[in-house]
Parts: C-alpha cells; structure tokens; sequence
C-alpha cells in the first residue's frame, strides 16, 4: 500500500509543478532588447527537479513541454503552440527537461535512489539549482544565437547577463522554499 500512495503523491506533485511552471509563465516581463522575457516558469522548472527524484522530474517537464506544442496557454506569456519551439526561445524550452533531471540528479547524487532533497546540505542545493540554471542557458544561448542571427556574445548579452540577477534571487527564494516546505511532504518519497 506504501508504494501505491507514493506513487500517487508523485503523480500530485508532478501535476502541481507543472501547474507551478505554467502560472511561472504567465510572469513574462518583456526586456526590450530582448526576445527573450524575465519569467519565473525557470525557477519552478529548477523546483521540480529539487522536489521530485529524476526520473519524475523529467517525466513532468516533458507533459509541460507536450501541453505546450499541443496548444495549450502554459508557455511564456500564456502562448502555446510548436511555434515556440522553432522560436529564439526554444532552445531554453527544450532544456527543461534535462535542467530538472540534472538538478534532481545532482542534489541526490550519491545519498541512494530514495534520497531527499529536503536533506541535502544548502551547498549540495546551491550546486543543484545553478547547475540546473546553467544547463538551460548552454541549450538556449546557442539557439537563441542561431534563430535570432546573433553572434553567440551577442546571445549571451541579451540571453543571459541581464536574467543573472533574477536567477540568483530565484536560487535563493528556491533554498528558502526547500528549507520551510514540511517534512510530511518528503516522507513517502522512497
């Protein structure tokens, strides 16, 4: 019976994460030099994968990413559609599986299969969460580069550099988050 109800948990959390990821979304804050917005559907991305083991991290971004190519509103701004893939921004779409994975990976590395990220040390959390950011800026920094004809400095400078301080102040808000959610949350995780 202890199975089952994990798996049923997972299954809720990964729903409420893509959730998350979506109502992170509709934060787009467009940058005017930029055609990539300020959101905060990566900090839920990174969540995901702190929260959830890696097989099940991937699993929920890759139904996120599906709800979006089929249509749905839960991409930047509330857009949908395959689109977006094709799109400068694409390339940081297309990371987020693989950035939930590599942080859950990463933030349970070693400890076992059934770990917690809950009782990792913050310095194992911090490597997580900027392992993970960075993961999607190497995929959507070369694509943005490509789709926009930038060269890849140029990329960097409108991609990157100006989201930097956001991402440090969501990977804060993120150890904070992981530190106060309840521990009856991670005890069925195994």
């Amino acid at each position: 019976m202890e199975e089952s109800y994990s798996y049923a948990l997972k299954i809720q959390v990964g729903a409420l994460c893509v959730a998350l990821i979506t109502a992170g979304a509709f934060v787009a804050v467009p940058i005017p030099f930029s055609p990539v917005p300020i959101v905060l559907q990566n900090m839920f991305v990174i969540f995901t994968g702190l929260v959830l083991p890696p097989p099940w991290a991937i699993m929920t971004l890759l139904v996120y990413l599906l709800l979006g190519a089929a249509g749905m509103p839960v991409l930047a701004g509330g857009a949908g559609g395959l689109a977006h893939f094709a799109g400068p921004t694409g390339g940081f779409l297309l990371a987020y599986p693989a950035a939930a994975w590599l942080t859950s990976f990463l933030v349970r590395f070693g400890r076992g299969p059934t770990a917690r990220a809950h009782d990792a040390s913050t310095l194992r959390q911090v490597t997580a969460i900027v392992a993970g950011f960075l993961l999607v800026y190497a995929a959507g920094i070369p694509r943005l580069a490509a789709v926009a004809a930038l060269p890849l400095n140029r990329a960097l400078w409108i991609g990157m550099v100006p989201f930097l301080p956001g991402d440090i102040l969501k990977a804060v808000a993120l150890v904070v988050l992981l530190r106060t959610l309840p521990a009856s949350l991670w005890r069925s995780w195994s």
